[in-house]
């Protein structure tokens, strides 16, 4: 059962599934080891994840593992149609299509967990609210959350005391946050923006709106292509970070008067907003790397006249003054790019993967609250993919481990 843009693409799915594949050793590695013992057999898993050929190699693998997989985007515009035509043609159940209208997005998550999963693997967290306001909840077992703005909505609902089910926040795992959001993110948004406008990054005023591990990481890109890198922050320990970093940190009023580029990565609302946007010179570019599109206030930009300029790049006119945004808002390192490359995925979706056999073995015991994910899965994915990359390490001697243990 699949609904997709068109099958007549599976083949070039395929080839970018193979690519992937051959990129990402460590989840290749746990996925082998897992074979075997075929431990998701009979288990329904449904997934809202970006549609990409990174984790096409994922949904493979517990595919392989003997789970029956329904799949659908976490973006309407981040869907990569190739790798859904080679899933669909893989036996998958996928519901995703780039371009997805609001409604079909929506309906298309309702499908999923209308299938009765036992586990939901999120990113964003839209299948676990969902599941949670329509009382789509009574099959699910647990579940795992990929990103930071998906984490903060479920925190929120275990504050509240509201999760039907355990959830691990994949997002909070060092081998996630620290390589996914930094170097992930960081890479793959100067991608996307390179892709979008083909503009030279040397030399201009680069506004990076938050400083958390995906502004970090954006950040630290710009900088090495040259860029004069603005922070801007309300935390006071991620500006005083900054700022001993190198950055210039001043507030988003100061830095729309100079800014040429400007990226928001907070997972907050109204980040830039109409107040900024006046202040701004003809000419500056908007972009955003949150996972919602609610960081640029997009309903302000939409009272002027505008035109498509190129794909993913919309003129707006203040009038007479031109703004330019990126890929409607969205994030752009997924809609004018291809996201994280795959070598970055490896861990995110390895720490997926594990996380979900983690709650299938202990969700009985487990209390239906948000949970970090287990330092022993954490730790087992780092040296997978240390394996992986061909790094070997030392170990520490049993003289050094008796000092570190002695008072």
């Amino acid at each position: 059962m699949y609904k997709v843009a068109d099958m007549g693409l599976a083949e070039e799915g395929r080839k970018n599934y193979e690519w992937a594949y051959r990129h990402m050793p460590a989840l290749v590695r746990t996925i082998e080891k897992l074979k075997p013992k075929k431990p998701l057999e009979g288990v329904r898993v449904g997934v809202c994840l970006h549609v990409t050929k990174e984790t096409s190699v994922l949904v493979m693998g517990l595919k392989e593992l003997g789970a029956d997989v329904y799949l659908t985007c976490a973006n309407p515009l981040s869907t990569q149609d190739d790798i859904a035509a080679f899933l669909a043609s893989e036996g998958v159940n996928v519901f995703a299509w780039r371009g997805e209208s609001e409604e079909e997005y929506w309906e298309n998550i309702r499908t999923v967990l209308r299938s009765r999963p036992s586990i939901l693997m999120d990113d964003g967290s839209d299948a676990h609210v969902t599941a949670h306001e329509e009382g789509l909840c009574d099959s699910i077992v647990g579940g795992t959350e990929e990103t930071t703005s998906g984490v903060i909505r479920l925190r929120a609902l275990d504050e509240a005391g509201k999760l039907r089910y355990p959830i691990i926040a994949v997002n909070n795992a060092y081998t996630k946050f620290l390589f996914d959001n930094r170097y992930g993110t960081g890479q793959s948004t100067l991608d996307g923006i390179l892709r979008a406008t083909s503009l030279l990054i040397a030399g201009k005023k680069f506004v990076v709106c938050g400083y958390g591990w995906v502004g970090r990481g954006i950040a630290m890109r710009a900088r090495g292509l040259g860029a004069d890198v603005i922070v801007c922050e309300v935390d006071p320990y991620k500006a005083l970070e900054a700022s001993l970093d190198g950055y210039s940190v001043m507030p988003i009023a100061e830095a729309a008067k100079v800014g040429d580029i400007f990226v928001t990565a907070t997972g907050q609302i109204g980040v830039i907003r109409g107040e900024h946007m006046e202040l701004m010179k003809d000419g500056a570019i908007l972009a955003n790397s949150g996972h919602f599109d609610v960081e640029i206030d997009v309903s302000y930009l939409r009272k002027f006249k505008s035109r498509k300029v190129r794909p993913n790049v919309e003129e707006f006119d203040l009038n007479g003054k031109r703004l330019y945004l990126l890929a409607e808002g969205r994030v752009v390192n997924l809609v004018a790019a291809e996201g994280h490359p795959p070598e970055v995925m490896m861990m995110s979706f390895s720490n997926q993967l594990m996380s979900a056999l983690y709650l299938l073995e202990n969700h009985e015991k487990l209390e239906k609250k948000l949970y970090g994910v287990p330092e022993e899965i954490d730790r087992e994915v780092a040296v997978n993919a240390l394996e992986g990359f061909g790094i070997k390490i030392d170990k520490p001697t049993e003289e050094q481990v008796r000092y570190a243990k002695s008072w």
